[in-house]
């Protein structure tokens, strides 16, 4: 999606909702307050991927909050989580709540399977410029900072068609950290040192999309 159409929709949605909508900035730098909304993937009745004696929601979830505690420690910002405990989130809810909390960035974190290895990001296939910027500093944040505790594999910048990707109005980027069914890839999934790189990783990207100091 382009930037016009962002501004527009999230416009629409917010009247929808009954809120007024701040009109998106021509850069994010300028916001009085980022609104950064942290998505932790799956949860509740939905585990996600499994593997190596790990459950994915329960690793997100923990990278989430972690992420959310750096940000609040090290910057002033508002920050909103799909969930904070281990409970079901339908995909439409996170969007949903995300556009009607009006928010700045939506980040989504996850776990991947299927055998192979390393980080990937991905956001919606047109998005717009900003967007763009958002998955360039959150992609080289995570991958330097998880390569402080260990050598990961760079698995690129993609895009895809994910819902969280596709229904959100603002600038969207979702991570896939590791594959938990690879044993030395969950191994470091299991240790809370590497995952705080990771969530270190996801806010300073963050900060430095938004030019925070």
């Amino acid at each position: 999606m382009s930037d016009a159409p962002l501004v527009r929709r999230r416009v629409l949605l917010a009247a929808a909702a009954g809120i007024v909508a701040a009109p998106l900035l021509a850069s994010p730098a300028h916001a009085a307050t980022p609104k950064i909304y942290l998505d932790a993937g799956h949860g509740g009745t939905d585990t996600g991927a499994v593997g190596n004696g790990l459950q994915e929601k329960a690793l997100t979830l923990d990278i989430a909050l972690r992420t959310r505690s750096y940000l609040q420690n090290n910057w002033t910002v508002s920050v909103r989580m799909s969930r904070t405990t281990d409970i079901t989130r339908s995909l439409a809810w996170r969007t949903d709540d995300a556009n009607a909390w009006g928010a700045n960035i939506f980040v989504s974190i996850h776990i991947n399977a299927g055998g192979g290895t390393g980080f990937e990001s991905y956001i919606y296939p047109t998005a717009g410029a900003a967007t763009q910027r958002l998955q360039d500093d959150v992609h080289a944040a995570v991958l330097s900072n998880a390569r402080s505790v260990a050598p990961v594999t760079d698995r690129g910048q993609k895009t895809a068609n994910f819902h969280v990707l596709r229904e959100t109005v603002m600038a969207a980027v979702l991570t896939e950290n590791l594959f938990i069914d690879r044993a030395a890839d969950a191994n470091l999934l299991g240790q809370a040192t590497f995952r705080q790189a990771l969530a270190v990783g996801h806010a300073q990207g963050i900060a430095r999309y938004f030019g925070l100091s």
